[in-house]
Parts: structure tokens; sequence; C-alpha cells
């Protein structure tokens, strides 16, 4: 009896006290609020979502602008010597790598709604320092500074996102905001043409200096826009004037309740090293990242912009013709939320295993035939394909780490961190602008890191049954223990047989 009033509570939207779940007497004394679940969800894509996408959009504009500038009058202008292009990108890695986890502990502490918006207007000015660079050096120490901001967008964004979504809403979303990233490499591409067209040398600027002014004339009203309407996560809403204008407290209250438990005993203090480092997650979670994120390298690192630079391309096909690559990363990225989310037995370890499969292809055809421009043109576009890592690796271990907050800020940070920090040297080594057309030792790496990733996801998943295993039988009753992962019936199948 118990059991069905708690379903027609939370299916109602009506909030239930931990201490007040399994008693009758509880649930007709207390007084309930009905909070209308779509109305709510609906709320925090527009606000939450908007902002986290725009965000991550404007990152990738920036991001994929600077190879579109290098290939478009920025090599010349400054006369970038063999593999400067490559060395000012892992100045920029390493940046990126320096800020992930500290982003990540601040959002804990300091309202993300300030610290995000602040580092968007960071480097949002350090974009347009950009257009006065006169030197190799100067260009490494603003792309170094601009990372150390920009670092805060795709692991702290997966961190918020896991705390506002369930589950079964949570891939999707993810693949909403990865993709948002690869439509701003899109348009990066199409605009670096057009500003080379109209503006080159006007007031004396070249083309490529315009990319820069205008990327931070776009980076702004979006810095603006999320100091003023990002509402930040549920656990901040007591002290957010925002979130109080777009959400009411019991839609908060709803919001925090509505996600599986999490223990409130755990706390940001020196305990935080044995929970992290004794767990299998903080380790399998970023080696599988950091085999992922080489897998992906092949298309971040502009080896196709490179490829085309060097067979003679003009400098539309320049810019142009790498915008295949991001639309098929769009595509495989909501494809593959599009599965996880309605196929009943879907896993993550599949969508890992098709594109480690698919990356050993494009690493043999490459190999095969470097100069052929069909086979190198096929080959470039189906490894976006890759971009689908960003959203399956992260929601993943967003899900597995759930009931561990700051456990899971240090993962989901520390995964972007360690794939960073190897792809730092791992672009010199396998993808440097010497190794065109062939890109021979990379095809190798290639083959390597893809059939790796595939291996530590099957090892993830074997390990993940084996939790939801032992915290079933564990006899532990929560109060929203009818949201867990293993109360999915199709879970609940695969635990039963063990994968």
């Amino acid at each position: 009896m118990t059991s069905k009033k708690q379903d027609e509570s939370q299916s109602q939207g009506y909030e239930l006290d931990a201490t007040e779940l399994y008693t009758d007497e509880n649930i007709s004394q207390r007084r309930r609020t009905p909070v209308n679940e779509k109305i709510l969800l609906f709320k925090i894509d527009l606000f939450v979502l908007s902002f986290v996408c725009l965000q991550y959009w404007i990152n990738y504009v920036d991001r994929v602008g600077f190879s579109n500038a290098y290939v478009s009058g920025m090599k010349q202008d400054l006369d970038f010597k063999s593999d400067d292009f490559n060395l000012v990108n892992t100045c920029f890695t390493v940046g990126y790598v320096l800020g992930m986890i500290p982003h990540n502990l601040i959002l804990l502490k300091v309202e993300p709604r300030l610290w995000l918006s602040f580092c968007t207007l960071s480097w949002g000015i350090l974009t347009l320092s950009m257009y006065k660079i006169t030197s190799f050096k100067q260009c490494c120490a603003i792309r170094f500074f601009q990372a150390v901001f920009e670092s805060c967008t795709f692991s702290g964004t997966h961190l918020i996102l896991g705390s506002w979504y369930k589950e079964k809403e949570l891939t999707m979303r993810s693949a909403i905001f990865t993709s948002s990233g690869l439509v701003g490499s899109i348009f990066s591409g199409f605009m670096q043409v057009k500003i080379h067209t109209s503006l080159n040398g006007r007031n004396g600027l070249a083309g490529w200096r315009w990319l820069f002014i205008i990327d931070f004339v776009i980076t702004l009203p979006i810095a603006i826009y999320g100091f003023i309407f990002f509402p930040t996560t549920p656990d901040h809403g007591r002290n957010s004037r925002v979130q109080s204008f777009i959400f009411s407290e019991e839609e908060l209250r709803f919001a925090r309740r509505r996600l599986p438990p999490r223990s409130e005993n755990v706390r940001l203090d020196r305990t935080v090293f044995r929970r992290v480092f004794g767990r299998w997650h903080w380790w399998l979670f970023s080696f599988v990242w950091v085999l992922g994120g080489e897998n992906l390298s092949f298309a971040s690192n502009s080896t196709f912009a490179l490829w085309l630079a060097d067979q003679g391309y003009s400098l539309s096909q320049r810019n142009y013709n790498p915008v295949g690559i991001f639309a098929v990363g769009i595509v495989a990225t909501l494809a593959s939320a599009f599965y996880l989310d309605h196929c009943r037995s879907a896993r993550h370890w599949h969508v890992a295993i098709v594109m480690a499969v698919v990356m050993c292809v494009v690493a043999v055809m490459i190999r095969a035939a470097p100069i052929n421009p069909r086979v190198m043109f096929t080959a470039q576009y189906l490894g976006g394909v890759a971009y689908a890592g960003q959203a399956v690796f992260l929601a993943w271990a967003n899900i597995a780490c759930r009931d561990d907050l700051q456990e899971r800020a240090i993962v989901l940070a520390s995964m972007n961190m360690f794939s960073g920090a190897v792809n730092a040297w791992w672009s010199l080594l396998f993808y440097a602008a010497t190794a065109v057309p062939g890109f021979q030792k990379g095809c190798y790496a290639l083959i390597a890191t893809s059939v790796a990733s595939a291996i530590v996801s099957v090892l993830i998943r074997i390990l993940q049954v084996k939790e939801l295993k032992s915290k079933n039988s564990g006899g532990n009753i929560s109060r929203n223990h009818f949201y867990m992962e293993a109360n999915d019936q199709a879970e609940k199948e695969a635990v039963n047989s063990g994968f």
C-alpha cells in the first residue's frame, strides 16, 4: 500500500521527505504541493541548457577559429615555422589541463552563474587581444591563458547537467551540449571565409585578425546572458536570486528529490582522496577518456585542414571542407544519445565498441592511400564519429558517480584533464604539421587507442554491474530508491544476467 502511494505521489509531482516515505500516516498528514514535472523540465532546458550550449558553442568558435586563422594567413604573417602550430596547441592544452579540476571544485563552492560568466568574459577579452599579436611567443602566452578560463566549460557543464537531469534525460542533453560545440566549429569555418572575403584589409587589418575581433563581439553578450539568466544548480537555489525568479521553492525541492539520492555525509574534505582513489571510477573513467580523447585527436588537431593546405587546396576549401567532419560528429552524437535513451537493451559500452571499429577503419584507409582525395575525404569524415565519445563517456561517468557529488566533480574533471595532458604531447608525436600527408605513426596510434578503448569500456561495464548488484543486495532502502539505475527493468535484466 505504501509503495503504491509513493508511486502515485511521484507521478503527480508531490514531494516526500526522506523520513516520511514509508509511513502512511506521515504521507497523509504532510501538505503536498503539486509540481508539474514537464514544466519544470522545460524551464531547466530553457535556462540551464541554453546557456551551457551557447557557452560551448562560442568556445569552439574560438578554438577552431585559431586553426582557421592559421590556414588563412596567420602562418605567413607571423612567420610560423615547422611545428609552431602544434606548439601553440600544446600551450593551449597545458592551460586547459591545469584549469579543469580547480574549476570543478570552485563550482562546488561558488555560484556557477557567477563563475562561468566570469570565465566566459575573461576568455572573450583574451580572444580580442589575439588580433594584436605580432609574434609566435605572444600567441603561445595568450592561448595558454585562454585555455585556463575555457577549461571551466566542458567538465563543469557535465557536472551541472548531472545535478539537474535524471539518467534517461541526461544522455540526450549531454549530446545536445557537445553538439553545440561542433555547430560552433562549423560556424567558425564559414565565418572565416566570409570575413576574409569582406573584411580582409579593412582598416589595415588582415582577415584573420578580424576573426578574433568578431569572436569577442559574439562572446560578450553570451557572458552577460549567463550572468543574468543562468540558474546554476538546485543545490545553490537557496541563495540565488536568479533561482528564485525562475523556479518556485517547491520546484527546486522537487528538482533535488527527483534525482537518485546521494550520501549527505560526504564532504569536500580530506576523505575525498580516499573516496576517489579507493574506487574504480576515477581510474577507469579517466583512462577510457584518455583513449577516447586520442581517438578524437585525429580530428581535433585539424589534420584535415593541414592535409588540404599541403595538397594545395584554396583558402575557402581549407575552411569549408572540414565542416563535414563536425556534421558527422553531430549526427553520431545525437544518434548515440537516441540509442541510449530509447532502446531498452542499450548500453554505453555498445557505442564505445562501434566507435572503436569505425576509427580502426579510418586509420587503415589513411595508411593505405594517404594522397588519394576520395579515400582521405571519406576517412576524415568517418573520423567525426569519435566526437560521440564526448557525450557517451562523460554521461556514463555522471551516472556511475551520482551518489557522491565531490567524487563526481573530480572524476569528470580528471577525465578531461588527463585526456588533455596526453594530447599535449600526443599531437606533437603523431599529428604534427610535418607529418602530412600520411600521418603514418598517427594511424598506428589510432588503431592502438581504438582497440584499447573498447576493451576498457567492457571492463567498466563488468565492474558497474558488480557494483549495482552489491547495492541491490545490501538491502539499504533510500528515499528515492525507485529512481536508482537498477530499478529500470532493462537495467535489472542486465544486472541479473551479469552484463
